[in-house]
């Protein structure tokens, strides 16, 4: 269980996925727990994802995540992973471990949660929100600011 605790954690820090290279048994696990998933499991992680995120001071006045929802979403994640490291990818998590050590949860959940990241942003209603966002951005200040020879 500790080892899932972290699991949980460090899939929290997607972001993290590239301090580590991955090595050929965390390629091999983070296939299997993505190949493994269905859409409705990478919803859920999503969820969990955004209710574990809507703690932080700065964002929690964004949402609204009753104790109850986190609750179910905790569980529900962890029966996830459990499933995933246990049972379903049980051969590609002990290779994994064995061969590249602990550090390769991180590696494979991280991309397991991009991948449920990116399930996300294919629905229409997230695209459309992004490209409200695209409206706002001055693509002629970036171009300029990247162009090469600029002096700071």
């Amino acid at each position: 269980m500790k080892h899932l605790a972290r699991v949980a954690l460090l899939l929290a820090a997607i972001s993290g996925t590239s301090a580590f290279a991955a090595g050929p048994y965390s390629d091999d696990l983070a296939k299997c727990l993505v190949r493994s998933t269905t859409t409705q499991d990478k919803a859920d992680l999503v969820q969990w994802i955004f209710a574990t995120m809507s703690l932080h001071p700065g964002v929690k006045s964004l949402a609204a995540v009753s104790p109850e929802q986190r609750t179910e979403l905790n569980k529900k994640t962890a029966r996830l992973m459990e499933r995933l490291v246990t049972d379903t990818c049980l051969a590609q998590t002990r290779e994994a471990v064995k061969y590249e050590g602990e550090s390769t949860f991180q590696t494979s959940f991280g991309i397991l949660g991009q991948a449920a990241v990116q399930e996300l942003f294919t629905n229409p209603t997230v695209a459309e929100g992004l490209a409200a966002f695209a409206k706002e951005f001055d693509e002629k200040k970036l171009r300029e600011a990247l162009k090469p020879d600029q002096k700071n």
